[in-house]
């Protein structure tokens, strides 16, 4: 069923297009100082105008130079839902120019984002994970994110929230887990994420793929996705009507391969024939992580013998423009057709 879109208008008693005539022309500095207003709606106006004058870098740098951050993480816990909504809308903005982000991370602005996870106004949290994305787009805004101790009540909201931020949620949790994974599997995050495989949003099915292609590639997350029985869930996928969805869960599953206990799961669920099939679509996305997951089944006698009357196959791959392709196709003949 489809979740309604998150809504950012403001409540009916708020003009932003007083805020542009009020406060459009003036300093930063006196901005500045109307945010430490005691009159609620100075502070949602400034907050308004600062929405305008943070889509250039520019007046961010200076944003930042004057002190807004501290003023800006105060009023994070406003108690007053249009403060908190363009509180988190400026840092949103801000977090979209690179020296919005190194600001944000100097400024532990991360940390102090941390109680709006359960804020009861969608917008607030929407905003809250949009900074959270983009801040680990950066390697030092992941690992900010993992110092803060992000990760567990991530993975803990893909039970609960709404569409629009799993994705979120999701994009994110696959940046920071390309450095480190402990903290996500101590959460349960390979059980949260199986069950994300089956969701009915092919978005969401393919950034959980994701997420457990990051996971998967660390040597310790190989055996919980082989433990929660994930690899059968993945090779469904492999026929999955969506291609990015077809193309995540190849990557995923030819990390998980890695493993003997893997690889038996794999045949087990029948993998060769769907693999087999996207080795053969000649612009398929999904085509070289197919051809590495086959050739590591091929290191089992059984799956040698399922592919010994395939090599056809991988013997077209050898005329793909990519070089990479063909060096994997090469890889894959020589697997099958060794003898012991």
């Amino acid at each position: 069923m489809a979740q309604p879109r998150i809504s950012a208008y403001l409540p009916p008693d708020i003009d932003p297009t007083k805020a542009a005539l009020a406060f459009g022309r003036r300093a930063l500095p006196k901005l500045n100082e109307e945010l430490q207003s005691v009159e609620l709606l100075t502070q949602q106006r400034a907050l308004m105008a600062l929405c305008d004058l943070v889509h250039d870098p520019e007046k961010v740098y200076q944003a930042i130079e004057i002190g807004f951050l501290d003023n800006l993480k105060t009023l994070l816990g406003h108690p007053d839902n249009t403060v908190r909504q363009k509180t988190t809308e400026v840092l949103y903005l801000m977090s979209t120019h690179s020296v919005g982000r190194q600001g944000l991370i100097q400024n532990g602005v991360i940390s102090a984002l941390t109680g709006l996870l359960d804020d009861p106004v969608d917008i607030c949290r929407k905003n809250t994970h949009q900074i959270f994305d983009m801040m680990a787009k950066l390697p030092e805004g992941a690992a900010g994110v993992l110092q803060a101790g992000l990760v567990p009540p991530l993975v803990l909201k893909l039970q609960t929230e709404l569409e629009e931020i799993l994705e979120l949620i999701l994009d994110t949790l696959s940046n920071c887990l390309h450095m480190e994974v402990s903290s996500a599997l101590a959460t349960g995050a390979v059980a949260a994420l199986k069950e994300k495989l089956t969701h009915p949003s092919a978005a969401i099915r393919s950034k959980a793929a994701q997420v457990l292609l990051e996971i998967s590639s660390h040597p310790e997350g190989k055996l919980p996705v082989c433990e929660e029985e994930v690899i059968p869930v993945l090779v469904s996928l492999l026929e999955d009507r969506d291609p990015a969805v077809q193309a995540t869960a190849t990557g995923a599953l030819m990390f998980a391969l890695v493993t003997p206990q893997g690889r038996s799961s794999a045949m087990a669920a029948k993998a060769v024939p769907p693999l087999l099939k996207l080795v053969a679509e000649e612009t398929g996305k999904a085509r070289l992580n197919a051809i590495k997951a086959l050739t590591l089944l091929a290191e089992l006698p059984e799956g040698r013998e399922a592919l010994l009357d395939h090599t056809d196959t991988f013997q077209e791959c050898l005329d793909d423009p990519r070089e990479v392709v063909t060096r994997a196709a090469q890889s894959a003949i020589r697997a099958i057709e060794w003898k012991p």
